[in-house]
């Protein structure tokens, strides 16, 4: 059923997007310290998801980043 379906935002431009037409990405995100030592540096790594729309996917080469993960995922 298509007729009641949420609504996205787009990450870089910000339009709603109903989530169907969205594309989805997982991003990468690292933090951490910087701390000179690097004993006591910390690092955290977390993959977000975000939705683009379409304009905004093809525009940043999404669909190209997406084909090529389709591809390693394939290849093993």
């Amino acid at each position: 059923m298509r007729g009641k379906e949420q609504s996205v935002t787009c990450d870089s431009c910000g339009r709603s997007v109903p989530r169907s037409k969205a594309v989805a990405f997982q991003k990468a995100i690292s933090f951490g310290t910087e701390l000179r030592n690097p004993e006591n540096d910390v690092r955290f790594f977390e993959r977000r998801k975000v939705y683009y729309c379409i304009s905004c996917a093809k525009h940043r080469g999404i669909f190209e980043r997406l084909k090529d993960q389709a591809a390693r995922h394939r290849q093993y």
